[in-house]
This record gives structure tokens, sequence and C-alpha cells, in this order.
């Protein structure tokens, strides 16, 4: 039977395209962009490069904000826990609860919501590395706040930078080298693992926060170097403590550099967001591009930080110059990768999307606001109310050499208006007198760290420093003395307990007590651990933290806590010799 040639063709190429149809791939969903978020530790507007500094050299990050946006005027608070609040929930600082550095008063309210519990919620993996500084027990702790993974510490400062005892998810651990280049190898080992969805990684670098520890490699290039640009009060310039700093950014630089190149060999530079931003102004009258002030300051000095935000081929490059604040990061990241979650609590940042993709966006002037211990600045695009009242115009005079002589009746109202407001509205929710107690056995968390910094000495016993992070007890000579922390036990059971201590010789045959009421357990001081001051000589400018040793860990035994506010004591039932061990940190393991 024959058949018709045009029917067999047209059959054919009907077969053809139904088999075409059947064997194309599934369309693949497009990830959301990544982000890596850097944040660093007293690092001035003026510690980059790109920002004028002819003495400090920072390559990556210099080409990072020619290839990005720059934003020339960005806003943090004066200190390192309140911005790190407001980077965390696009929420004033009063508003979290955040009202000091040490002690419980940099925690972070547990109502607010944080960026990684958001980013989490819509399929992140979410990672912290590095400098924690809103809390350190659970629930404060970072993996109790949305983030899956931790390493790093929790305290405001740490003592040393080379292989220091530091934290993993809440277990402590020892670090492996120069403690910026380790935080780096970590956070690059976690994003070459996690690329099955996208990540979120806080990489918050220390530095160059003091003690002024830098490696040789780092600081032989500037140890002789000449100094010639200089803070305009010279005067009070260390110059040693200058090219401490600039050889720690240089460090920094350089481990931006690795980050970049590790994700441009994972192809993932085309869909990361990578930011790149300080806590605060310099720790130190140094070279600052003129602005009035430093670290702890509410002028321009104090809270101008460099911000930089680059995604490849998303983003143009180009420098914009209308205000913007470190609450702001929070809503501009949910709105660039599209995450709508609804805010539990009012957000007082906006989105900056407009400002990175538009050409011209209608654009609204705004107030900013920075405080710090009562002092309240307030900024609108053109000029700055300070704390002591007095109107700068920044457009023409941005170092603040000289309040406006005859300001304008009404922009000073204006601004004193929205200033009193904020006072009124925002910082009237800090409760400055609420009593610092710290939660131990968080359903979930292992275990609970008691630094020195949150205990309470009595008696003869003090502190290694005035600065009570990173701080270790010393000088405990009486079985009258003892050490107390202001405990609330969210679990009832038992308890292994661990301090870190260091000993003299003499001190071997010494009892030590820990107890809560009645529930009681000692241990026998059975081996001597004296320790030096770690890392001594990495130090490049006097230091007022208090040095590190090499604590070692005793297990005191197992104890019943009884849940609720119950205060842990530690004490000496007897003392061998002219003086009992050191104390850096108590560890409680819940064993139930």
């Amino acid at each position: 039977m024959s058949q018709n040639p045009k029917r067999i063709f047209y059959l054919i190429v009907g077969i053809g395209l139904l088999c075409l149809q059947s064997c194309k791939p599934e369309s693949k969903e497009i990830s959301k962009p990544n982000i890596v978020l850097i944040l660093t530790d007293d690092q001035g507007w003026g510690d980059l490069g790109i920002n004028g500094n002819s003495q400090v050299n920072t390559p990556n990050i210099d080409q990072l904000a020619i290839k990005g946006v720059q934003f020339s005027r960005f806003y943090v608070d004066p200190v390192c826990s309140p911005t790190r609040a407001e980077i965390l929930t696009g929420r004033y600082h009063p508003r979290g609860g955040v009202y000091s550095t040490s002690r419980g008063g940099e925690r972070l309210d547990l109502d607010e919501k944080t960026i990684a519990e958001i980013f989490q919620s819509n399929g992140y993996n979410t990672a912290a590395f590095g400098k924690w500084h809103n809390g350190s027990q659970p629930p404060y702790h970072p993996n109790n706040r949305g983030f899956d993974e931790f390493y790093g510490f929790a305290s405001g400062h740490w003592g040393n930078y080379f292989s220091p005892m530091l934290e993993r998810n809440g277990e402590v651990v020892k670090g492996d080298g120069f403690i910026i280049d380790d935080l780096t190898n970590n956070a690059l080992d976690y994003i070459e693992k996690n690329t099955d969805k996208p990540f979120f990684v806080y990489l918050a670098y220390n530095t160059p926060h003091s003690p002024m520890q830098v490696p040789d490699i780092w600081w032989d290039k500037y140890k002789d170097a000449s100094i010639d640009s200089t803070h305009q009060n010279g005067s009070k310039e260390k110059i040693d403590k200058t090219r401490a700093a600039y050889a720690l950014c240089e460090n920094i630089d350089w481990n931006v550099g690795r980050v970049v190149d590790k994700l441009d060999s994972l192809k993932l530079l085309e869909n990361t967001i990578v930011i790149y931003m300080s806590d605060n102004g310099p720790n130190g009258w140094r070279w600052n591009d003129g602005l009035k002030g430093i670290k702890g300051s509410t002028d321009e000095g104090g809270v101008r930080s460099p911000f930089i935000l680059y995604w490849k081929n998303q983003l143009k490059p180009q420098i914009i110059s209308q205000i913007a604040s470190a609450i702001d990061i929070l809503p501009s990241l949910m709105d660039l990768v599209g995450i709508t979650s609804a805010f539990d609590k009012p957000v007082d940042g906006i989105s900056l999307k407009p400002l990175l993709t538009e050409t011209n966006p209608a654009w609204k002037d705004r107030y900013v606001y920075s405080h710090w211990n009562g002092k309240v600045s307030v900024r609108n695009q053109q000029y700055l109310l300070d704390s002591d009242n007095q109107l700068f115009d920044l457009n023409s005079d941005p170092g603040q050499r000289q309040p406006i002589a005859q300001p304008s009746e009404a922009i000073l109202s204006e601004l004193t208006k929205a200033k009193n407001e904020w006072i009124r509205n925002v910082l009237s929710e800090l409760d400055r007198d609420r009593e610092e107690i710290f939660p131990v056995g968080y359903e979930g968390s292992k275990f609970t760290l008691l630094p020195a910094r949150d205990g309470i000495p009595h008696g003869g016993i003090k502190r290694s420093s005035i600065h009570p992070n990173s701080s270790f007890f010393t000088n405990w000579t009486s079985t009258s003395d003892s050490v107390t922390w202001d405990t609330d036990i969210l679990t009832s059971g038992k308890y292994k307990a661990t301090v870190y201590y260091t000993s003299k010789a003499s001190a071997v045959g010494s009892t030590l007590v820990l107890k809560q009421g009645e529930n009681e357990i000692s241990t026998g001081i059975n081996e001597a651990h004296d320790s030096d001051f770690l890392a001594v000589e990495y130090d490049r400018s006097p230091r007022d933290e208090s040095y590190e040793k090499d604590y070692k860990p005793l297990e005191i035994g197992i104890i019943q806590l009884d849940k609720g506010h119950h205060p842990l004591t530690m004490k000496a039932s007897e003392i061998k010799g002219s003086e009992f061990i050191e104390v850096r940190m108590l560890v409680l393991e819940k064993m139930n």
C-alpha cells in the first residue's frame, strides 16, 4: 500500500516537535542572591585609600568601591554593639535595649527579630564569623538569633589575636593563627560547602580595635613609616597606634580580597551582594579626612562609616551622596533579594534600592540620628545639630570647624523639634536600670559560657583590667573572697561545671567550691598551671585591655541547678600558698 510522502513528512516533524517539547529541561528557579556582609571594628572613614588616605594600602577594598556603589554619607553609631543591633534589626538601638558594651548592656532584646532569622526563614543558610557583641549566653547567642553556624567570640573585644580561645556554636575551641585570617578561612570554607542554597554570611572582623596586635608580615611595612598626614588634633595622635591601625587595615584588605577571589572562583560573584562597612569611627586620633571626633562621639568623625555595596553586573558603579544609615541595611537587602516578610515591629530604616537601581529616583530628605551615653545628634542632607545643639552646615563645613553663627530660626527649630521627638519617642524606650541577669540552660542549647566579664568579684579579688570584656579575676588570697554570677536558671537539672583557670605551684592542694543555694560541688587544685601573658611580642602600641593567658579547663563536677533566679557562687574553702587560682570563665554543660 503506497504512502503519501507529504503525510509522512508532517508526521515525522510532528513527532520531532513533541519529542523536543518533552525532552526540554525543567526551568530552574533562579536562586536568590547570596549576601556577604563584612563589618570591621573601629575602622574610620579615613582608614581606606579610596577615601583619600595615601598612607594606607587597601587595593582590594578600593577596587570593590570603584566597581561597586559607594555611599559618601553613611552613618553608624559611635560604638560597637549599638551599630550591630541596628544592622540586625533595622531599628534604632534603644528600641532593642542596647545601652552599653559590656556586662549585659550589649544584649539585644529577645522580642527583636534579626536579619538572620528573616533570611533563614526565607530559605537562606546563615553563618556569623567573628565578633558578635549582642549577647553571650543563649538565648542571646548568635545560634539562637537565626545563625546556623557561629565561629568567633561573643564579647566586646578580645585580648589575644593569635590562636586565641574562641567558640564554635557555643563550645570552647582554640583558634588557628592570626584571628582575622582564621575567621576568613572559616568563612571561605563555609561558603564553599554551602552553595546548595543561598547563604547569608556575616563576617564581623574585630580589628583594627585594640589591642594593636599585628603579625610581623604586616607590621614590618609600617613600623618605621613616616606618618605625614595626621589628625588635625595632632598632639593627641599616638603614631605607633596609627601605624598598627594601618597595618591591621592592610591585613583586612588582603582578607577581603580572598573573599572576593573565592566568590569569583566559585562563579558566585554575579549572584552575591557584598557589603563592606565599619561599626564606628576610628579608635584614636589619626587622619580622618578632616572630620571632627573619633569613636564614642556623635560628631561626623565618630559615626560616618565607609559603606560599599558590590553586586557584579547587577548594580552600576556610582557614588551616592544621599544620607543613609545602618538601620537601612535590613530593609534594603530584603528589597534587593525579593523578601517580603512582614516585620513584627515598625522598622526605622528604609530601603535604599531606588538609589541603587534607578537613574533619577524620587528621594525625600530625611533625618538620621546618632546616640551614645545620652548624647544625641541629628542630621539631614545639609545640616547637623550636634549634641550641644550647635548647628553646622555640612555642605560647606563637613569637618564641623565652626557652628553657624546666625542660624536660620526655621532650620534650627526644625532640627531641634526632630531631635526632641526622637529622644521622647525612641530614647525613652531604653531601660538603663534593668537588672542584668544571665540565663543558664536555655532549651536546645547545651553549653552556657559565663566569662569573668559577667561575674562580680567580692573581697580582695580584682579584675585584670578596668575593662570587663576579656578580663580575668586575680588577687584571690582569702577564703572569704568569692565570685558570683547573677544567673537565671531556665531549666532545672544536672550540669557539668568547668572552670578555665591558671594557678601557681603554691596553689596546689587548694579547694574550689561552686554552689547555688544548698547545691554545692567542690574539687581540688591538683595541678599547677601557670602561664605568661600571650602574644605580648605582637603588641605594637600600649594597651588598656587585659592580656590573655593560656587558661586550663578544670572540671569541678556535676551540680544540680534549680530553676529560677539563683546566683552562682565560686569560693575557695582552702587556699594553699599566698594566692588562689585566676579565673577566666565558668562553663556549664547541660547533662540531661
